[in-house]
């Protein structure tokens, strides 16, 4: 999986006029924890945050704090204004590379399906699985080859399978599926009164 480095400027617990101070200065109150370690308050650019939360892609995160201490960290939780869609808050955990990682991965349908073949029409439904895997085995993206698939039929969570990787999304998560058409359920019609 991709890394990307956040550089993170620790601070103290403060009131809420504080923390206000803080975003209007462009900056995002955040905490990690995690790895039986203290809770670390900081604050991280909000452009930087940007560029982690507003794509598709997943990373492993190297932050760097402003005390010296850094670390491997992912995303845990983002909060965001109602309105502006602006990140207010956000929980990092800390990760290491000799346990287990739990992570959102995008999910890629490759393949042309029979079903869409046959006039029907592929749904997507899940962009993102929840993976856990060793650090080193985090896949960037998991591809689901949708070739088999016929009109009427699913591809699920728990079809999948991975190679040093265990899907944590409920096993009845539907990934994506071939719906019929009006055209074709009109052709079933038809073929139906010969």
């Amino acid at each position: 999986m991709k890394h990307i480095e956040l550089n993170g400027q620790v601070r103290e617990a403060g009131n809420k006029a504080a923390v206000k101070a803080v975003r209007r200065a462009g900056l995002v109150p955040c905490n990690i924890y995690g790895l039986g370690m203290e809770n670390i308050l900081f604050t991280v650019d909000a452009q930087d945050l940007k560029n982690i939360t507003h794509t598709p892609n997943s990373y492993i995160i190297d932050l760097k704090l402003s005390d010296g201490r850094n670390g491997f960290a992912v995303i845990h939780e983002v909060q965001y204004h109602p309105v502006t869609d602006e990140a207010i808050h956000a929980d990092f955990l800390f990760v290491s590379e000799d346990k287990p990682v739990t992570i959102e991965v995008p999910v890629k349908v490759t393949g042309h399906s029979e079903g869409v073949k046959m006039g029907g029409k592929l749904l997507v439904s899940s962009r993102k699985l929840r993976v856990s895997a060793m650090m080193n085995n985090l896949p960037d993206l998991l591809e689901v080859d949708s070739t088999h698939l016929m009109i009427g039929k699913q591809i699920v969570a728990g079809d999948l399978n991975y190679e040093g990787v265990t899907i944590v999304s409920p096993k009845a998560t539907i990934i994506c599926s071939v719906r019929p058409t009006r055209a074709t359920q009109q052709a079933k019609m038809e073929q139906g009164k010969k």
